[in-house]
């Protein structure tokens, strides 16, 4: 089976700052952007590189400085050449023993604090919600196991929740699923056919925007920043000129930007996609983390037509795969009918978990809030004092602080950190077609001896790649 390829057009659009915080010749930097690339999990192992002179074409660079990049990945072993095959991603020897289990380059160490998902641990009432569950094990067990809708407990307690936040639900509205990842892609490949173009936020759930990728969307982008929020004038102008079939956007505390689409915008959203026929699709995934001020109501509160997607792992736990798409029932048939293709149905006993702990989703973040709320002031005021020259927002919410480096470093300086056990996202993961070099995502989700060690790394980090204007010359692969 021959490997699957990366466009030179493709290649660029990951490489867009690949020069701008190095002060290596041109292939070592090069080379540095594409092992990153690989460290990061954008491009993924088995895939071919694009032929040296497409590259030099698209990146306006000689052929020779492509070639030089090339062989330097391969003498460190990111790269093998095969014959009719080209150049093909591949992992060093040293780093094949003992494998991340996220991302395809990296070393797990005993030591290893990893940051890349922004959650907390299991709350409390999840063990007393297990010890509970048990006694419907003997029910649930006269059944098959296959259950592709949901537990009829649990359907019906997300519906309360809804309608305790201002939106009606009945559980017919309902279905649970594995998970908010999986509900993303379940609608995508109901929603979305081959060239359909689907809107999507810039930065974005990186998960996200590789669902809709992969069901054959062409995706397009609109901005959202940290202070800002949504440029409404942009996303009508994207929805008018482009009537996407799809618009996936997380209204409340976007992640990873952590800002909240204000009323007036949601409006105009909702108006404005009505008039193209555009399907509205509400992750909330982080939407109940609040910290500070007043939630919202659901975005299909004000259009009935709006696709919520719901999740227990940031509220509860990541270990209880449970998500939730509510719907109307005609399009929840059609995501039943499609969902055998993926998975036979969800995890009985795990809704029976989830059925008794969303009842208490209120009690829940009570408690959450107080420990985020340490965890983000701490955070942020630490790297306040200690990185004075980022730009670093405190959201209302949410599990991270999106980051503003003032330099396009990120990859650089997260390989950094990584010598030094600490491993975060850079902010090129968050971007539908690369870029965010200059942001990171930091999360507070940790205890207070973790928060003060991220901190420390990224300082002496920072003073290595970034802080004194003196490049990322010859540290990427020191790091890696």
């Amino acid at each position: 089976m021959s490997p699957v390829s990366l466009s030179a057009r493709a290649a660029a659009l990951l490489l867009p700052d690949w020069r701008a915080a190095s002060g290596a010749p041109a292939y070592e930097a090069l080379s540095d952007a594409l092992r990153v690339l690989v460290i990061d999990g954008r491009v993924p192992l088995g895939v071919r590189l694009p032929a040296e002179r497409g590259l030099a074409d698209a990146l306006g660079v000689s052929r020779t400085t492509v070639a030089n990049a090339y062989a330097r990945l391969r003498s460190d072993g990111f790269l093998v050449s095969l014959r009719g095959s080209g150049s093909v991603v591949h992992l060093p020897r040293d780093l094949v023993g003992r494998p991340d289990p996220e991302r395809p380059g990296g070393v797990v160490g005993d030591d290893l604090l990893d940051l890349r998902k922004a959650a907390m641990h299991a709350a409390p009432e999840v063990a007393e919600a297990v010890e509970r569950a048990v006694r419907y094990v003997p029910a649930a067990l006269a059944g098959i196991g296959y259950d592709t809708v949901g537990d009829p407990g649990l359907r019906a307690a997300i519906a309360d929740r809804y309608t305790e936040r201002g939106l009606p639900t009945d559980p017919s509205q309902v279905v649970v699923t594995i998970g908010a990842q999986h509900a993303i892609a379940l609608l995508a490949r109901v929603l979305v056919r081959r060239g359909d173009t689907v809107l999507v936020e810039s930065p974005t759930y990186p998960h996200a925007h590789e669902a809709f990728r992969e069901a054959g969307g062409r995706l397009v982008g609109v901005p959202v920043d940290a202070r800002t929020g949504w440029d409404a004038t942009a996303l009508e102008t994207t929805l008018r000129r482009t009537a996407p079939a799809v618009a996936y956007l997380m209204p409340e505390l976007h992640n990873p930007t952590g800002a909240t689409m204000s009323a007036a915008t949601r409006e105009r959203l909702l108006t404005v996609a009505a008039s193209t026929g555009t399907v509205v699709v509400a992750d909330e995934t982080m939407g109940e983390l609040r910290i500070d001020g007043t939630p919202a109501p659901p975005l299909a509160a004000a259009d009935p037509a709006v696709v919520m997607i719901g999740s227990a792992a940031k509220v509860f736990w990541g270990g209880l795969r449970i998500g939730w798409i509510r719907a109307d029932p005609d399009l929840l048939q059609l995501l039943l009918l499609a969902r055998p293709t993926g998975d036979l149905g969800t995890p009985v006993l795990d809704q029976l978990v989830a059925r008794e702990l969303v009842p208490r989703t209120a009690a829940v973040l009570a408690a959450r809030r107080t420990a985020l709320r340490t965890g983000r002031d701490d955070v942020v005021a630490a790297l306040r004092a200690r990185l004075p020259e980022w730009d670093v927002p405190s959201p209302d919410g949410g599990l991270t602080t999106w980051v503003g480096l003032g330099r396009p470093v990120s990859s650089a300086l997260v390989l950094a950190a990584r010598a030094e056990g600490v491993v975060l996202a850079s902010g090129g993961v968050f971007g539908p077609d690369g870029g965010f070099e200059r942001f990171l995502r930091v999360p507070y989700t940790m205890g207070a001896a973790d928060r003060e060690r991220m901190v420390e790394v990224l300082e002496r980090a920072w003073a290595r790649v970034g802080g004194e204007g003196t490049g990322v010359r010859g540290s990427l692969a020191a790091v890696v």
